[in-house]
């Protein structure tokens, strides 16, 4: 498995994670998204931790000149639930994203542990949900 960095997104992500999310759409539901609804949703959840948090996973590799660089190579986004029965936020992972060439390689992994260790940390946090399109 490389070894990858988990990182809150920022507001410079958003083209890249708006990209994701067509291209996640495709994949899983054949569905087109509109490019710039979806940018300025992404700008409104990146902007809004209440809406949603985004975190992105980087992987080191080296370019042309032996330099080194971190690229991103996958991304989740989380969303809160109330749960009036247990009394705390369920944590949704939605938007889950691993490009083609990065998949099979531990990203989603990653991600998911680093998500799981900050639920444990943060009080009222009751557990983890995974959303998933079935069809």
């Amino acid at each position: 498995m490389t070894c990858l960095r988990i990182r809150d997104a920022h507001a410079g992500d958003r083209d890249l994670l708006a990209d994701w999310a067509v291209a996640m759409a495709w994949e899983t539901e054949h569905k087109n998204l509109d490019p710039d609804t979806t940018r300025a949703g992404v700008a409104a959840g990146l902007g809004d931790a209440a809406k949603a948090r985004y975190y992105v996973a980087m992987q080191q590799a080296e370019v042309a000149g032996g330099e080194t660089i971190a690229l991103p190579v996958g991304t989740l986004m989380l969303t809160r639930e109330w749960s009036d029965w247990r009394n705390g936020d369920w944590w949704w992972i939605q938007s889950v994203y691993v490009p083609p060439e990065h998949r099979r390689h531990g990203v989603f992994a990653a991600l998911y542990r680093h998500v799981e260790q900050l639920a444990k940390k943060t009080p009222g946090v009751v557990g983890l949900r995974l959303y998933v399109e079935r069809d």
